[in-house]
């Protein structure tokens, strides 16, 4: 047998060899072929012949966030319809004392769940302008998070007019009860179902010198004030005289309570 017959690469078996590498390649290439394909044809059937990406039908996240707080708005106006008429009916005669009726209504002030009236002060706080800079010597550029409210300083606003003697309280539009959570997720405040964006309005009704003696105090504020006078995040207290504060019109139910021993 000659030396040529068995060399690799040469003789009858070279080819058969190259052939034998190149079929899988070839397998390989028909299955990508054939997966395009499919995804090409199921992106047509899921189209319909409409443009999937402007598809209005495919609305987005803050879409849907708003939609919801406008139907939470609406129900909550539903609800303190319905609430109107049944205190309208519970006021015919029940049986019931004057004294368990004075008690019923104190419960119910207490509650917040009905309209509060007398002297009250406003508190806003705004966003700093995005164009911001450091307008005192020795602190830093600001960052993106330097310029927005948080949840914290809507809290401790909150939190230092109840301090105060708070005797109501209404975020926005809305009256609070003690079972209110402000919460904020980016720079937008979300508050019992319902969606808000700054500049945020915190009213107190109560006494102003004491309201703002609170705010002053407050070492959270005093921490905010340093931004304020820095980065320029809005900051404005005003009397405002005589004021009403509306009533809670939400849910009440409680899920998870105990009575106090």
């Amino acid at each position: 047998m000659s030396n040529s017959a068995d060399s690799p690469g040469t003789g009858s078996m070279g080819p058969t060899r190259s052939r034998a590498r190149l079929k899988p390649v070839r397998i390989l290439t028909a299955g990508v072929f054939a997966l395009a394909g499919l995804i090409f044809f199921t992106s047509f059937d899921t189209a319909k012949g409409t443009d999937i990406r402007t598809d209005t039908s495919l609305l987005k996240l803050s879409d849907l966030i708003q939609e919801r707080s406008r139907k939470n708005k609406g129900l909550d106006e539903s609800n303190a319809t319905l609430r109107e008429r049944v205190e309208s009916l519970a006021e015919s005669d029940d049986g019931s004392s004057r004294t368990e009726d004075e008690k019923l209504g104190g419960l119910e002030r207490g509650a917040g769940t009905h309209a509060l009236t007398g002297r009250a002060i406003t508190v806003t706080l705004n966003d700093a302008p995005p164009n911001a800079t450091a307008k005192l010597p020795g602190y830093p550029e600001p960052q993106p998070d330097y310029l927005v409210i948080h949840q914290q300083d809507l809290q401790a606003v909150v939190n230092a007019l109840w301090h105060g003697g708070a005797k109501g309280i209404k975020v926005m539009d809305q009256r609070l009860i003690s079972t209110s959570a402000v919460r904020c997720v980016g720079n937008t405040l979300i508050l019992q179902g319902r969606v808000y964006s700054p500049p945020y309005r915190i009213t107190a009704v109560g006494d102003p010198d004491r309201l703002q003696q609170a705010l002053a105090d407050s070492k959270a504020i005093q921490t905010y004030m340093v931004y304020v006078n820095v980065y320029g995040l809005g900051w404005q207290v005003a009397d405002n005289g005589t004021v009403t504060l509306p009533g809670y019109t939400g849910t009440v139910d409680l899920h998870y309570a105990r009575p106090v021993e």
